[in-house]
């Protein structure tokens, strides 16, 4: 059964994840799917199908009329969460099979991928961070802001890489506010030396440290049915979606859901509709912005 998983290399993991993908969402597997996207002979092809019935036999049924692999009443993803966006990503070659795979064996003619415009992050500064959040060393970096657009020299004790869906930040102390902050990869102009082991404990980093569970509902001003619509979009499970997420990272989080961070103030039915989903308390975010939360400057 699956209690071989930390056995399996990279690269079959990645092809059971690719079954299972596949079969759900497309409701057709055939060897070709693994051998179009792996580069991978026939023979390897039926024998990871098999295998994978092997390892999940009640997952998969084999359709004679379709010549191929469909998921069974009682399907269960095992190496997948079975969420969209894993099959939508791979629609756009642009998940976790990019860079290992030659090709994605799907037709991407009826698909279209917006993205935002790359931000600037330099691989020599990036391998600097990344050195120094993995060996807990402080850093000296010249960092530029709107309040200085030049760049100002600061000496950090980073700990983490952040994602916010757009943009990456350095999660760091900063010795020169005394306090943990946020820096934008991008506006970090150079880096200099590594000045030794970090004096703060990451774990005295309260708003890193502490979970909040973020509450959403659909904007009351909306109409019955269109609330119940915005329910049923953003999977809620009850009246109320609950989401936790690091105090630090609270923010980050509703801009990238596009939730206002701040009580709506114009009640008007087309505000409602360009805000379908909002906080329940707002309290609580502004208890986030008194205790801190603060990007570099």
């Amino acid at each position: 059964m699956l209690t071989a998983l930390k056995d399996l290399k990279w690269e079959v993991l990645l092809r059971y994840r690719y079954i299972e993908i596949i079969a759900l969402w497309e409701g057709r597997l055939t060897t070709n799917h693994l051998c179009n996207t792996f580069g991978i002979k026939r023979q390897q092809a039926s024998r990871d199908i098999n295998q994978y019935k092997q390892m999940v036999p009640e997952n998969l049924d084999y359709d004679a009329h379709l010549k191929g692999y469909i998921p069974s009443t009682s399907f269960n993803p095992h190496f997948t969460t079975g969420t969209v966006d894993e099959y939508l990503n791979l629609l756009d070659s642009h998940s976790f099979l990019e860079g290992f795979v030659e090709r994605i064996a799907l037709s991407q003619s009826h698909t279209c991928v917006i993205r935002p415009p790359q931000r600037r992050a330099e691989p020599r500064i990036v391998r600097q961070v990344v050195e120094a959040c993995r060996t807990g060393q402080r850093l000296e970096l010249t960092y530029a802001s709107m309040t200085s657009p030049k760049g100002e020299e600061r000496i950090v004790a980073p700990h983490s890489l952040v994602s916010s869906g757009y943009r990456w930040h350095l999660r760091a102390f900063c010795e020169k506010n005394r306090d943990y902050r946020d820096f934008l990869l991008g506006r970090i102009l150079e880096c200099g030396d590594i000045l030794g082991p970090r004096l703060e404990d990451p774990t005295h980093d309260t708003l890193w440290q502490r979970e909040v569970e973020l509450r959403l509902i659909p904007n009351p001003g909306l109409m019955t049915e269109q609330q119940a619509l915005i329910r049923h979009e953003r999977c809620f499970t009850d009246e109320v979606l609950s989401i936790k997420t690091r105090a630090a990272t609270a923010i980050y989080l509703l801009q990238l859901m596009q939730v206002p961070t701040a009580p709506p103030e114009v009640e008007d039915i087309n505000f409602c509709r360009a805000n379908p989903v909002v906080l329940e308390d707002y309290s609580q975010i502004e208890a986030l912005r008194f205790e801190g939360a603060k990007k570099a400057r």
